[in-house]
């Protein structure tokens, strides 16, 4: 799994100009599957992700994880980014996980972050979304459990 992690001061997922999830202060996650993936994969990232220390503390230190600051996550599923562009210019996507693959491992990543106690929002899987987001910072962090 690669996971994108934006911290945001504010984020949201509109589809069909009717906004259905939206965060303020948190994670924004954009989720690919790999064909390969299984239930330790989403296991690693929802240890990791709920304690990674990218918010300041007092003296202004990255020091605090989202379950610290009380954040929420916005997560969606993008299977683009799984893209091989070795060869042309038109991006492969086989190494994607299929949507009978995918979509139940991404409910099973959400639901994980729910269980740590995370409030969690999602995109719609395989809609045509609108992402809106304030990165704070910029901070942006990538998993890939490839490379774990």
């Amino acid at each position: 799994m690669r996971a994108v992690i934006q911290r945001v001061s504010q984020a949201s997922v509109t589809i069909d100009q009717k906004i259905i999830g939206q965060i303020d202060r948190g994670f924004m996650i954009l989720l690919g599957i790999h064909e390969e993936d299984t239930q330790a994969d989403a296991d690693y990232l929802i240890r990791k992700i709920p304690l990674l220390r990218v918010f300041e503390d007092a003296e202004g230190k990255m020091n605090q994880s989202l379950q610290d600051v009380g954040g929420s996550v916005l997560s969606v599923s993008q299977f683009t980014l799984y893209a091989d562009t070795k060869k042309g210019n038109r991006p492969s996507f086989v190494k994607a996980a299929r949507p009978e693959t995918a979509i139940p491992l991404y409910e099973y990543f959400n639901e994980g972050l729910k269980k740590a106690g995370l409030t969690v929002e999602t995109g719609e899987f395989g809609g045509d979304m609108d992402v809106a987001l304030i990165n704070d910072g910029p901070i942006t962090i990538i998993f890939d459990t490839r490379d774990k």
